[in-house]
Protein backbone atom coordinates (compact mmCIF):
# COMPACT_ATOMS: atom_id res chain seq x y z
CA UNK A 1 0.00 0.00 0.00
CA UNK A 2 0.73 3.45 -0.71
CA UNK A 3 2.00 5.45 2.65
CA UNK A 4 -0.48 8.59 2.37
CA UNK A 5 -0.48 9.25 5.99
CA UNK A 6 2.87 8.70 7.79
CA UNK A 7 2.96 8.99 11.46
CA UNK A 8 7.17 9.00 12.75
CA UNK A 9 7.88 8.71 16.51
CA UNK A 10 5.45 10.95 18.17
CA UNK A 11 5.19 11.33 21.52
CA UNK A 12 3.59 13.62 23.89
CA UNK A 13 5.01 14.62 27.75
CA UNK A 14 3.17 17.58 29.64
CA UNK A 15 6.27 16.64 31.97
CA UNK A 16 9.45 15.73 30.59
CA UNK A 17 10.03 12.36 32.78
CA UNK A 18 6.37 11.23 31.86
CA UNK A 19 5.05 10.91 28.81
CA UNK A 20 1.66 10.32 28.24
CA UNK A 21 2.61 7.95 25.03
CA UNK A 22 6.01 7.85 23.00
CA UNK A 23 7.53 6.22 19.91
CA UNK A 24 4.30 6.02 18.26
CA UNK A 25 4.62 5.00 14.76
CA UNK A 26 1.88 3.70 12.31
CA UNK A 27 1.25 4.44 7.80
CA UNK A 28 -2.20 5.18 6.65
CA UNK A 29 -2.93 4.33 2.93
CA UNK A 30 -5.37 6.50 0.71
CA UNK A 31 -9.00 5.61 1.15
CA UNK A 32 -8.10 3.14 4.20
CA UNK A 33 -10.33 3.54 7.34
CA UNK A 34 -8.16 2.71 10.46
CA UNK A 35 -9.87 3.04 13.94
CA UNK A 36 -8.23 3.79 17.41
CA UNK A 37 -9.20 2.52 20.75
CA UNK A 38 -7.79 2.93 24.24
CA UNK A 39 -8.70 3.38 27.80
CA UNK A 40 -8.83 7.57 28.79
CA UNK A 41 -6.22 9.05 29.32
CA UNK A 42 -3.73 6.96 26.76
CA UNK A 43 -3.60 9.83 24.25
CA UNK A 44 -5.85 8.91 21.02
CA UNK A 45 -7.42 12.57 20.94
CA UNK A 46 -4.17 14.15 20.96
CA UNK A 47 -2.97 11.79 18.57
CA UNK A 48 -6.10 12.91 16.42
CA UNK A 49 -5.22 16.66 17.36
CA UNK A 50 -1.67 16.25 16.32
CA UNK A 51 -3.08 15.11 12.63
CA UNK A 52 -5.18 17.87 12.25
CA UNK A 53 -2.65 20.44 12.68
CA UNK A 54 -5.30 21.58 15.67
CA UNK A 55 -2.21 20.66 18.78
CA UNK A 56 2.04 20.03 18.66
CA UNK A 57 3.59 16.84 19.12
CA UNK A 58 6.42 16.81 22.01
CA UNK A 59 8.69 14.54 19.69
CA UNK A 60 8.01 13.36 16.16
CA UNK A 61 6.74 14.25 12.46
CA UNK A 62 3.30 13.89 10.94
CA UNK A 63 3.49 13.73 7.21
CA UNK A 64 0.50 13.60 4.92
CA UNK A 65 0.65 13.02 1.00
CA UNK A 66 4.93 14.32 1.32
CA UNK A 67 4.01 16.89 3.32
CA UNK A 68 4.69 17.41 7.10
CA UNK A 69 1.50 18.26 9.09
CA UNK A 70 2.33 22.16 10.89
CA UNK A 71 -0.95 23.39 11.12
CA UNK A 72 -4.86 23.50 10.68
CA UNK A 73 -5.93 22.67 6.86
CA UNK A 74 -8.82 22.72 4.88
CA UNK A 75 -7.26 19.16 3.45
CA UNK A 76 -8.27 17.34 6.36
CA UNK A 77 -11.72 17.75 8.05
CA UNK A 78 -12.40 17.30 11.85
CA UNK A 79 -15.67 15.78 13.27
CA UNK A 80 -15.67 16.12 16.85
CA UNK A 81 -18.43 14.54 19.65
CA UNK A 82 -19.78 17.73 20.03
CA UNK A 83 -21.68 19.14 16.75
CA UNK A 84 -20.07 22.48 16.50
CA UNK A 85 -22.45 24.46 14.33
CA UNK A 86 -23.21 27.53 14.28
CA UNK A 87 -26.28 27.63 16.10
CA UNK A 88 -27.85 30.89 14.22
CA UNK A 89 -27.54 29.49 10.88
CA UNK A 90 -29.05 27.06 9.42
CA UNK A 91 -27.87 23.66 7.77
CA UNK A 92 -27.78 24.84 4.92
CA UNK A 93 -25.59 28.01 5.94
CA UNK A 94 -23.28 26.25 8.13
CA UNK A 95 -22.09 23.71 5.33
CA UNK A 96 -22.14 26.72 2.95
CA UNK A 97 -19.85 28.64 5.14
CA UNK A 98 -17.29 25.77 4.76
CA UNK A 99 -17.66 25.54 1.64
CA UNK A 100 -16.99 28.94 1.00
CA UNK A 101 -13.96 28.60 2.99
CA UNK A 102 -12.81 26.40 0.99
CA UNK A 103 -13.61 27.51 -2.19
CA UNK A 104 -13.79 31.38 -2.26
CA UNK A 105 -14.02 31.85 -6.15
CA UNK A 106 -17.35 29.55 -6.62
CA UNK A 107 -20.61 31.09 -7.82
CA UNK A 108 -23.25 31.31 -5.52
CA UNK A 109 -24.71 28.54 -7.46
CA UNK A 110 -21.91 26.07 -6.96
CA UNK A 111 -21.90 26.84 -3.70
CA UNK A 112 -25.74 25.81 -3.03
CA UNK A 113 -25.33 22.53 -5.39
CA UNK A 114 -22.46 21.08 -3.03
CA UNK A 115 -24.41 22.16 -0.03
CA UNK A 116 -27.49 20.09 -1.04
CA UNK A 117 -25.30 17.24 -2.88
CA UNK A 118 -23.94 16.61 0.77
CA UNK A 119 -27.15 17.07 2.73
CA UNK A 120 -28.97 14.80 0.46
CA UNK A 121 -26.24 12.14 1.01
CA UNK A 122 -26.83 12.26 4.82
CA UNK A 123 -30.84 12.00 4.50
CA UNK A 124 -31.47 15.56 5.50
CA UNK A 125 -32.70 17.29 2.65
CA UNK A 126 -36.16 18.11 4.94
CA UNK A 127 -34.04 19.75 7.49
CA UNK A 128 -32.12 21.98 5.44
CA UNK A 129 -33.30 25.26 6.23
CA UNK A 130 -33.61 23.91 9.57
CA UNK A 131 -31.61 25.93 12.50
CA UNK A 132 -29.58 23.22 14.90
CA UNK A 133 -31.89 24.05 17.78
CA UNK A 134 -35.08 22.55 15.42
CA UNK A 135 -32.92 19.90 15.09
CA UNK A 136 -31.63 16.18 17.11
CA UNK A 137 -28.89 15.08 18.16
CA UNK A 138 -28.47 12.88 15.31
CA UNK A 139 -29.60 15.22 13.21
CA UNK A 140 -26.98 17.33 14.13
CA UNK A 141 -24.34 15.32 14.08
CA UNK A 142 -25.39 14.21 10.25
CA UNK A 143 -24.96 18.01 9.53
CA UNK A 144 -20.94 18.01 10.83
CA UNK A 145 -20.48 15.00 8.82
CA UNK A 146 -22.05 15.94 5.63
CA UNK A 147 -20.22 19.81 6.70
CA UNK A 148 -16.60 17.45 6.81
CA UNK A 149 -17.20 15.67 3.38
CA UNK A 150 -18.12 18.60 1.46
CA UNK A 151 -14.99 20.18 1.42
CA UNK A 152 -14.12 17.18 -0.10
CA UNK A 153 -10.39 17.03 2.64
CA UNK A 154 -7.94 14.69 1.54
CA UNK A 155 -8.41 12.91 5.19
CA UNK A 156 -11.32 12.92 7.65
CA UNK A 157 -10.88 12.93 11.06
CA UNK A 158 -13.35 11.50 13.94
CA UNK A 159 -13.56 11.78 17.30
CA UNK A 160 -15.80 9.83 19.10
CA UNK A 161 -18.88 11.33 16.74
CA UNK A 162 -21.47 8.71 17.88
CA UNK A 163 -20.89 8.83 21.19
CA UNK A 164 -23.92 10.84 22.78
CA UNK A 165 -25.89 9.29 20.28
CA UNK A 166 -28.78 6.81 21.37
CA UNK A 167 -27.91 3.26 20.01
CA UNK A 168 -30.63 2.81 17.23
CA UNK A 169 -29.44 6.49 15.82
CA UNK A 170 -25.73 5.24 15.96
CA UNK A 171 -26.45 2.53 14.13
CA UNK A 172 -28.18 4.24 11.46
CA UNK A 173 -25.18 6.59 11.16
CA UNK A 174 -22.63 4.26 10.96
CA UNK A 175 -24.49 3.16 8.22
CA UNK A 176 -24.78 6.79 6.48
CA UNK A 177 -20.88 7.49 7.37
CA UNK A 178 -20.17 3.28 5.78
CA UNK A 179 -21.89 4.20 2.62
CA UNK A 180 -20.50 7.44 2.12
CA UNK A 181 -16.84 6.38 2.87
CA UNK A 182 -17.06 3.55 0.42
CA UNK A 183 -18.87 6.22 -2.50
CA UNK A 184 -16.13 8.36 -2.17
CA UNK A 185 -12.92 6.56 -1.33
CA UNK A 186 -12.25 9.06 1.61
CA UNK A 187 -9.25 8.17 3.59
CA UNK A 188 -10.44 8.30 7.24
CA UNK A 189 -8.70 8.24 11.17
CA UNK A 190 -11.48 7.81 13.94
CA UNK A 191 -11.00 7.14 17.39
CA UNK A 192 -13.94 5.23 19.33
CA UNK A 193 -14.04 3.49 22.58
CA UNK A 194 -16.79 0.83 21.12
CA UNK A 195 -15.37 -2.22 19.48
CA UNK A 196 -18.26 -3.53 17.39
CA UNK A 197 -18.02 0.11 15.97
CA UNK A 198 -14.63 -0.76 15.06
CA UNK A 199 -14.94 -3.92 13.92
CA UNK A 200 -17.74 -2.55 11.40
CA UNK A 201 -15.97 0.60 10.30
CA UNK A 202 -12.33 -0.22 10.34
CA UNK A 203 -9.60 -1.87 7.80
CA UNK A 204 -7.26 -1.52 10.26
CA UNK A 205 -7.53 -1.47 14.49
CA UNK A 206 -4.61 0.70 16.47
CA UNK A 207 -4.86 -0.83 20.15
CA UNK A 208 -3.44 2.24 22.20
CA UNK A 209 -1.62 1.43 25.64
CA UNK A 210 -1.61 4.02 29.17
CA UNK A 211 1.01 4.87 30.64
CA UNK A 212 1.75 4.19 34.32
CA UNK A 213 4.06 3.06 37.09
CA UNK A 214 6.04 0.12 36.71
CA UNK A 215 8.73 -2.02 39.07
CA UNK A 216 11.21 -0.73 36.18
CA UNK A 217 10.03 2.71 36.57
CA UNK A 218 7.40 4.85 34.30
CA UNK A 219 6.27 3.06 31.10
CA UNK A 220 4.94 5.85 28.90
CA UNK A 221 1.99 4.93 26.75
CA UNK A 222 2.26 3.56 23.17
CA UNK A 223 0.58 1.90 20.20
CA UNK A 224 0.83 -1.53 21.79
CA UNK A 225 -0.98 -3.63 18.32
CA UNK A 226 -1.57 -3.22 14.83
CA UNK A 227 -4.67 -5.42 14.71
CA UNK A 228 -5.64 -6.18 10.58
CA UNK A 229 -9.73 -6.75 9.96
CA UNK A 230 -10.08 -9.69 8.47
CA UNK A 231 -13.92 -9.67 7.85
CA UNK A 232 -14.73 -8.50 4.03
CA UNK A 233 -15.16 -4.94 3.69
CA UNK A 234 -18.60 -5.23 2.51
CA UNK A 235 -20.02 -6.43 5.96
CA UNK A 236 -22.90 -4.57 7.32
CA UNK A 237 -24.19 -4.12 11.02
CA UNK A 238 -26.36 -6.84 10.48
CA UNK A 239 -24.40 -9.18 8.89
CA UNK A 240 -21.62 -9.02 11.33
CA UNK A 241 -21.91 -11.09 14.44
CA UNK A 242 -22.69 -14.41 11.53
CA UNK A 243 -19.59 -13.67 10.03
CA UNK A 244 -16.51 -16.03 10.50
CA UNK A 245 -13.98 -14.48 12.52
CA UNK A 246 -16.13 -12.04 13.85
CA UNK A 247 -15.99 -13.51 17.62
CA UNK A 248 -12.29 -14.22 17.15
CA UNK A 249 -11.11 -10.50 16.65
CA UNK A 250 -13.79 -9.09 19.27
CA UNK A 251 -12.48 -11.46 21.92
CA UNK A 252 -9.07 -10.41 20.86
CA UNK A 253 -9.61 -6.38 21.26
CA UNK A 254 -11.72 -6.77 24.32
CA UNK A 255 -9.31 -9.04 26.07
CA UNK A 256 -6.56 -6.75 25.28
CA UNK A 257 -8.76 -3.53 26.54
CA UNK A 258 -9.21 -5.73 29.87
CA UNK A 259 -5.71 -7.31 30.70
CA UNK A 260 -2.95 -5.51 28.55
CA UNK A 261 -4.14 -1.99 27.89
CA UNK A 262 -2.49 -0.87 31.19
CA UNK A 263 0.92 -1.00 32.01
CA UNK A 264 2.29 -3.30 34.70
Amino acid sequence: MSRFLQVENLSKAYHPAKPVFADVSFDMAQGEFVCIIGHSGCGKTTILNVLAGLDTASGGHVFMDGREVVGPSLERGVVFQSHALMPWLTVRQNIAFAVRSRWPQWKAAQVGEQVEKFVHMVGLSQAIDKKPSQLSGGMKQRVGIARAFAIQPKMLLLDEPFGALDALTRGTIQDELMGIVRETQQTVFMITHDVDEAILLADRILLMSNGAETGQGYKPGGLAEVVVNPLPRSRTRTQLHHMDGYYDLRNHIVDFLVSRAKAH
